[in-house]
C-alpha cells in the first residue's frame, strides 16, 4: 500500500458492533470458563491474550457455525454505512483492527466487508475437536498488537476509533482519536485528547470539519 494522507483504523467489538460481540460469544459458548476467567483477568493472573485464547479453545469446533449465526444477530452501531460513504468520498482507507476473531468480524459485516481496505484480527482453526486460535500479530499481552500493526501502514495522519482498553495502545499512536466507554476513561486519566462519540454519525460529522 502506497503512503496515504490519512488512514482510519477502527476496532470491531463494541465499536462497529453496538455491544461487545466477543464477550457475548464467550458468555454463550464458553460459559463454564467465563466467570472464573474474568476473576483471573481482573486480578492480573492472566493476560487478555491468554485469557481469550483459553476460553475460545474451550469451545468445541462443532459449535463454530452456531457462533457465526449468533454473531450475525448482534446489532451494528448506527451510522456505520454513512461513515463508510464519507471515507470513500475522501479516499481514506478504512481498516478494521480487531483483537477478536476474523470469522466473527466477517460474519457480522457481511457485504460491507468489501468496503474495508483490510480486516486484521486473530484466526481460528476448526479441524480439531476444539477451536484453535492463531494470530500473525501476537505480541506481549495482546492477541493482536494493534499499535504494531499500525506501523505497517504509511500515512501522514492516523485516525483511530475505539471503545475499550484493548484500543489504548493504538490510541496512543494515533494523530486523531475517537473514543467512548473505557477507552475514553483511560485517555482522560492519561491526559490524551480525543473526540467523544455515541454513533458513527457523530464521527462523520466531526470528520467533515477535520478533513
Amino acid at each position: 500500500m502506497t503512503k496515504k494522507h490519512r488512514i482510519l483504523f477502527c476496532d470491531f467489538d463494541g465499536t462497529i458492533t453496538a455491544r461487545e460481540s466477543l464477550e457475548a460469544v464467550l458468555k454463550e459458548f464458553a460459559a463454564h470458563k467465563y466467570d472464573g476467567m474474568m476473576k483471573r483477568l481482573k486480578s492480573g493472573e492472566v493476560t487478555i491474550r491468554d485469557g481469550v485464547r483459553e476460553m475460545v479453545e474451550a469451545i468445541p469446533s462443532a459449535k463454530y457455525p452456531d457462533i457465526i449465526k449468533f454473531v450475525r444477530d448482534i446489532p451494528i452501531r448506527p451510522g456505520f454505512e454513512a461513515l463508510l460513504d464519507f471515507l470513500e468520498q475522501k479516499d481514506i482507507p478504512f481498516i478494521v483492527l480487531s483483537g477478536g476473531l476474523r470469522g466473527m468480524v466477517e460474519a457480522r459485516m457481511g457485504t460491507l466487508i468489501d468496503r474495508a481496505h483490510r480486516i486484521i484480527a486473530a484466526d481460528v482453526e476448526t479441524s480439531d475437536t476444539y477451536l484453535k486460535v492463531f494470530s500473525a500479530y501476537e505480541m506481549g499481552s495482546e492477541l493482536v498488537a494493534k499499535a504494531e500493526v499500525m506501523k505497517e501502514f504509511a500515512a501522514d495522519e492516523r485516525i483511530v476509533i475505539g471503545d475499550g482498553i484493548t484500543d489504548f495502545q493504538m490510541a496512543q499512536h494515533a494523530d486523531t482519536v475517537f473514543a467512548r466507554g473505557s477507552l475514553a476513561a483511560f485517555l482522560e486519566e492519561a491526559g490524551i485528547s480525543y473526540y467523544p462519540w455515541a454513533d458513527f454519525f457523530d464521527i462523520r460529522e466531526k470528520l467533515e470539519t477535520l478533513v
